[in-house]
């Protein structure tokens, strides 16, 4: 919220970009770690792979591959806290109109809908991957804005 202020001077706005992207560096990161760990508690990888850029599945041939990893989807329920503990607030401001704290009461009924039914598909998953009907990759995010050698603006900075 602080980079996005119309009257905060360039510098903050730099200052704060840098932090989002090592905040999200450090997110995409502990994501793959639950995946990691999720993947070997529930035995469909080789062990001595965790940590590997590809661990070695150990899942039935025909086994369902979900698209989104679990660690993904308790990224998106943290994410819809957060969104929801914001909207509640919203809800409860007596410095607005009740057309606005309508508006943010009905929002926040579709978070927690959202958040309810993204629970239920990541407790679904985790039951078919114990079951073995489906599994999950890790898979790596390879963010380059992160990276000298590989975002181009840092690359040529460094020349």
């Amino acid at each position: 919220d602080l980079a996005r202020r119309t009257q905060a001077p360039d510098a903050e706005i730099v200052a704060n970009k840098r932090a989002i992207d090592g905040h999200n560096q450090a997110r995409n990161d502990a994501i793959e770690r639950i995946d990691e760990f999720l993947l070997s508690a529930l035995g469909l990888v080789d062990p001595a792979s965790i940590g590997t850029a590809l661990p070695r599945s150990t899942v039935a041939p025909g086994t369902r591959l979900n698209s989104e990893t679990a660690g993904s989807m308790l990224d998106r329920i943290s994410i819809l806290g957060l969104k929801i503990a914001a909207m509640r607030e919203q809800t409860l401001r007596q410095d607005v109109d009740e057309t606005h704290r309508q508006a943010c009461a009905e929002r926040l009924q579709r978070l927690l809908q959202q958040r309810a039914d993204l629970g239920a598909c990541y407790d679904e998953l985790l039951a078919d991957a114990r079951a073995g009907r489906a599994y999950f990759k890790v898979y790596r995010q390879f963010k380059m804005y992160n990276d000298p050698r590989l975002n181009p603006a840092l690359v040529a900075e460094g020349r």
